[in-house]
């Protein structure tokens, strides 16, 4: 960083969006660097949770535009996607600036502590505790208004608002914080703020917190009473905060609109804290979060981007990939007619086959290592990202009612979690770190066997994971639509130690070739990795036992077609009508196995 950047720091959260523009006087490696401040202001709420993505585009495009860099730092803004999703929404505002994002937690931890140990408390529309020692942070709340948020503006506000429909309930009176409510509100009677609560959102609601101020510096001892339990809620957080990080005598900053604004709850937190913390040094932050971001922005220096550009080498292993490579026979779709289309994609589909032919020893042996590890009390995991990520959770969703399967036999894990099912999070696949994680959080042992699917055999999120399970001893196997991560191995078998295949008990390679659409795994490579799926689960699941013949004898018969399906069987392998194999499945509580061992 230069003297003379012009940085802007932006901090969002529920209640509003603070930001400041400064000019650096020195460089960042200098001592002393400092800013002066060119311009600040204030915009709409922009908690990354609760605003959309346009919305945010929206509210940051009225920023200043000539900058060098931009620390961005919202509420809500938590996990690598996200921050990289917010980064995605800064470069599209200031495509030439170095950006930097992150949480609100952030941004109050550098503008309250500097590079110092401490504990930041702030309590605004929510509230959260962030405490830093050396290098090592710890943090508790922050969890949302849902979950969490005590001792926020939220949270003193609905405390506030269910009080007096508990009052009404139990005595049929109003108290005298209503009519404060219904000032604020301008709302003429009690059933129009019932009305008002119902389609309220988190930010409508903590904008009442003055009001609940109001009524308890006038003596409402019951909502001074609401008061002392954010407090102690906030108190409770900070003690754990500072056990965990073992600071004894701890420098705690208070920041947030509450704190701020309402000397109360100040004089409130600091005698609760000092009953258990007596030598903990409480004082309310000199500096806006917003200045702790635009710092942040400097501290990063030039490699604040978090997608770095690939080396040579990495852009050519990519491209070199089958599945990147443009397929011939559809070089002019955008020239085709609907039936050539239909046509191209049939005939297409023929490679479909021929791959899954190719790969049938790999496919046998993957059935063998499923049944082996279920039989053993394991669990099977499908981890993938994007498109495999969804053909993995798929099929997993499918097993337990097919089979009679318990829902964590078969799991399916994919980049993104749930959200990423039904809108693209592409972004989430490029963290190993994530990939094992999100392992870590099923607890992998070793009678488990991980399959990783990716159709490029490179996806990050997808190898972290496998190296994970290996490391805990889980058995693991790839499948991927790229010849080229085999290493040149035997079909079916590791290859030379590639960053796909090392490590892996096997790899699946199912050789679709380039796809109509060019990259789009969700084609060929799609519906190859479905079907191999299909045998690998179906072949485990006959192997445990769970087929008589080709008919399903655990089948959970949870709907009307099931139950007639379930009734079908029994008559089938019973050799009776169907009334009868009704009748004895209604008995036995439609257990389509008990009814048949009765036989």
């Amino acid at each position: 960083m230069k003297p003379g950047e012009r940085i802007i720091g932006v901090e969002g959260g529920g209640t509003k969006t603070a930001w400041v523009l400064v000019e650096t006087l020195t460089g960042a490696d200098a001592p002393g660097c400092e800013f002066r401040v060119i311009d600040q202001g204030k915009l709409p709420p922009s908690n990354f949770r609760l605003t959309t993505s346009e919305r945010l585009r929206l509210i940051l495009a009225e920023l200043p535009k000539q900058i060098d860099r931009a620390g961005v730092f919202l509420a809500g803004c938590a996990t690598e996607e996200d921050r990289r999703l917010l980064e995605q929404i800064c470069l599209e505002v200031w495509p030439n600036a170095k950006i930097v994002t992150g949480s609100d937690r952030d941004s109050g931890l550098a503008a309250a502590l500097d590079h110092g140990d401490g504990i930041v408390v702030n309590a605004g529309s929510g509230s959260s505790v962030t405490g830093r020692r050396g290098d090592r942070i710890e943090r508790a709340g922050g969890w949302g208004h849902i979950l969490g948020d005590a001792g926020g503006g939220y949270f003193l506000s609905i405390q506030a608002l269910r009080l007096i429909l508990r009052e009404h309930d139990l005595h049929r009176s109003e108290m005298q914080f209503t009519a404060k409510i219904l000032h604020a509100l301008s709302l003429n009677n009690f059933d129009e703020l019932v009305r008002w609560v119902q389609t309220a959102d988190k930010m409508d609601i903590a904008m009442l917190a003055p009001v609940v101020f109001e009524a308890a510096t006038e003596g409402d001892a019951r909502m001074m009473e609401i008061i002392e339990e954010g407090a102690r809620v906030l108190c409770e957080y900070t003690e754990a905060v500072a056990s965990r990080l073992h600071l004894l005598a701890p420098k705690v900053v208070l920041m947030g609109g509450l704190f701020y604004r309402d000397s109360l709850y100040t004089h409130t937190f600091r005698r609760r804290l000092k009953k258990n913390l007596p030598d903990a040094r409480v004082a309310t932050a000199a500096r806006a979060p917003e200045l702790g971001a635009a710092w942040l922005a400097t501290e990063a220096g030039d490699h604040a981007a978090f997608h770095p550009k690939p080396s040579q080498s990495e852009i050519d292993s990519l491209a070199a990939g089958l599945t990147e490579q443009r397929n011939p026979r559809s070089e002019n779709l955008e020239k085709m007619s609907a039936q050539e289309i239909v046509e191209v994609f049939v005939e297409e589909e023929k490679l479909v086959q021929d791959a899954l032919r190719n790969a049938t020893a790999a496919l046998v042996g993957a059935i063998q290592i499923v049944t082996e590890s279920l039989r053993n009390g394991g669990r099977l995991f499908y981890v993938g990202a994007g498109s495999s990520g969804r053909i993995g959770v798929l099929d997993a969703s499918e097993i337990p009612p097919t089979f009679g399967a318990p829902p964590d036999l078969v799991q399916g894990v994919i980049a993104g979690g749930v959200t990423a099912l039904y809108r693209s999070a592409e972004g989430a696949e490029d963290e190993e770190s994530a990939g094992a994680l999100a392992l870590d959080e099923r607890r992998i042992k070793s009678p488990d066997v991980v399959i990783g699917i990716t159709a490029s055999g490179r996806t990050p999120f997808v190898l972290g994971a496998l190296a994970r399970a290996r490391s805990l001893g889980a058995k693991t196997v790839l499948l991927t639509c790229n010849p080229t991560v085999a290493g040149g191995g035997d079909a079916g078998r590791p290859g030379s130690p590639t960053p796909a295949t090392m490590n892996v008990d096997l790899v699946i390679t199912l050789a679709v070739g380039p796809e109509l659409l060019t990259g789009s795994t969700r084609l060929k490579a799609g519906t190859a990795t479905k079907v191999a799926l299909n045998i690998i689960g179906t072949g485990a699941m006959v192997a445990l036992g769970k087929v008589r013949g080709n008919l399903m004898i655990d089948l959970h018969a949870s709907s009307t077609k099931l139950r007639d399906r379930a009734v079908r069987v029994l008559a089938e392998l019973a050799q009776c009508d169907y009334e009868s194999a009704r009748n004895l499945l209604e008995a036995n509580d439609w257990d389509l196995r008990a009814a048949l061992e009765k036989l």
